[in-house]
């Protein structure tokens, strides 16, 4: 089911309305149900997976919490397998047998090793990496393992951030199930509002764009390289409103139910270096990364080798994650170079900073320039179909900014996608842009709040008129669903 769907217009009021309805202590088990439903919308026999993994993780937590010493590692360690494991099956298992074949193919043998006809589930990676971070807690003594395996199956099924997260951590969120969540109409105006943030996010602006990205990157060779940059740029505002769309959905409509989720984007590409900008992008991703691989790795406690090599590991496995492609581990590559680069940088700027001096304003609005440059240029390896498009991107793009060409529009394009609508939607991303500029000093929810009253409901008015005649309801589904 997704959230920009008919169903779940239908689905989330009735779900929200019996359980406010029903007694305190039999809530947990409506949202489980609704849970269960709302994944089984998509594929129902994936539920099963799920259902593994939940009651591996389950019984796992609860002998790692009775065990001592060895047999509480060994515990943690098959039930990272089994995680590890179905997440290799369904997501890499063909991805290895191609590579092997290649090399196989290279050696002059004519055998070649079988595929398997499997399709991922939905937002595997996302629980897993939650699932995951379950047992390492109760592993470590920060989390008491729960005993109730439907309060446990509801952390893991819970259909707010089922799919693409935030991925949660235990001691957030499933003490969460046995507290009493009154009707708070703050909490229902304040959700239904960031929902409405989300919707706009995603069905205006991702899913405009995506149809101008979709058309240029699916053929790259007929496109100028000022077209395909054009392109890059809008993927940029693509996949950052409908990831963080999709955040601002869950959150919101957790937050209807009274539940708090982690915040999972902080104005990414406001960001002024790239270090920056992972504190801000896919927070509940990149921290998962930092507290579970970094820092145990030895994190920035070791000498400049390791920690060169930690950075670099842990980014290169970030982009394996997004997908089981070489082009996402250059994604993931790129931005590990980047984040040395930037170390190197920052040394030489505290030894002669002093040489030049540059306004604060100037130097914050270059900094934010640069970065979303470079963010913005690493998506060409995440959004390309493959690695071949992705260099031809790259290499029509730098010829064009070396050469001058400003050429826009070459044949066979046809593009009425230069038309009204992608302007349109390139006010919509500037509105967003202006947003998000002004959330740096106050949130704009705060702001309206000191405004008359038909100020604010007529600036509701305008969103929701502008989601229902100018989004795209053609039943998208997110990006990060893939994952």
């Amino acid at each position: 089911m997704l959230f920009n769907s008919i169903e779940f217009l239908i689905f989330f009021p009735t779900v929200v309305i019996l359980y406010f309805l029903l007694p305190y202590k039999n809530r947990w088990m409506l949202l489980l149900a609704a849970s269960s439903i709302f994944y089984m919308a998509f594929i129902p026999k994936f539920i099963l997976v799920l259902i593994f993994l939940i009651l591996v993780d389950y019984y796992a937590g609860l002998i790692i919490e009775r065990s001592k010493g060895r047999s509480r590692k060994i515990m943690l360690i098959i039930s990272i397998i089994c995680n590890i494991g179905i997440l290799s099956i369904f997501k890499y298992f063909n991805f290895f047998l191609e590579n092997i074949n290649f090399l196989i193919s290279k050696l002059d043998f004519q055998y070649a090793l079988p595929f398997l006809s499997i399709i991922l589930p939905l937002g595997l990676s996302f629980h897993v990496f939650q699932s995951m971070s379950y047992t390492i807690e109760v592993y470590r003594k920060r989390q008491k393992a729960e005993k109730n395996l439907g309060i446990y199956a509801l952390y893991v099924l819970f259909f707010p951030q089922l799919v693409a997260g935030p991925i949660e951590r235990p001691y957030n969120l499933l003490h969460q199930f046995r507290q009493r969540h009154n009707f708070n109409e703050a909490l229902i105006v304040s959700g239904l509002k960031l929902m409405l943030w989300g919707f706009f996010k995603k069905v205006v602006i991702a899913d405009r764009l995506g149809i101008f990205v979709d058309s240029i990157y699916s053929n790259p060779t007929q496109s100028s390289g000022l077209l395909l940059a054009l392109a890059t740029y809008s993927f940029a505002f693509q996949i950052y409103c409908d990831f963080s769309g999709y955040s601002d959905i869950a959150i919101g409509a957790a937050r209807v139910m009274g539940f708090k989720l982690m915040t999972n984007f902080e104005k990414p590409y406001l960001s002024k270096s790239i270090s920056e900008f992972w504190t801000r992008w896919h927070i509940s991703l990149s921290s998962w990364f930092r507290d579970y691989l970094y820092i145990p790795l030895g994190g920035n406690r070791v000498n400049k080798i390791f920690w060169v090599r930690n950075i670099l590991f842990v980014f290169l496995i970030s982009g394996f994650w997004h997908g089981a492609d070489w082009k996402f581990v250059i994604w993931g590559g790129l931005h590990g170079f980047y984040l040395l680069l930037e170390r190197l940088l920052n040394v030489f700027w505290k030894k002669y900073s002093f040489l030049i001096q540059i306004p604060s304003t100037i130097k914050n609005s270059t900094a934010i320039f640069i970065t979303f440059n470079l963010v913005s240029f690493s998506w060409i390896f995440f959004r390309a179909n493959n690695i071949k498009d992705a260099w031809l991107i790259c290499e029509k793009i730098i010829f064009s900014i070396v050469t001058g060409n400003t050429n826009l529009v070459k044949a066979n394009i046809g593009l009425s996608i230069l038309d009204n609508d992608l302007i349109i939607t390139f006010l919509f991303v500037f509105i967003l842009v202006t947003v998000e500029f002004i959330q740096k000093q106050r949130p704009v929810w705060e702001l309206l709040k000191s405004k008359p009253i038909a100020l604010r409901w007529l600036v509701y008015y305008i969103v929701l008129f502008i989601i229902l005649f100018f989004g795209e309801f053609n039943r998208t589904k997110f990006i990060y669903f893939q994952f």
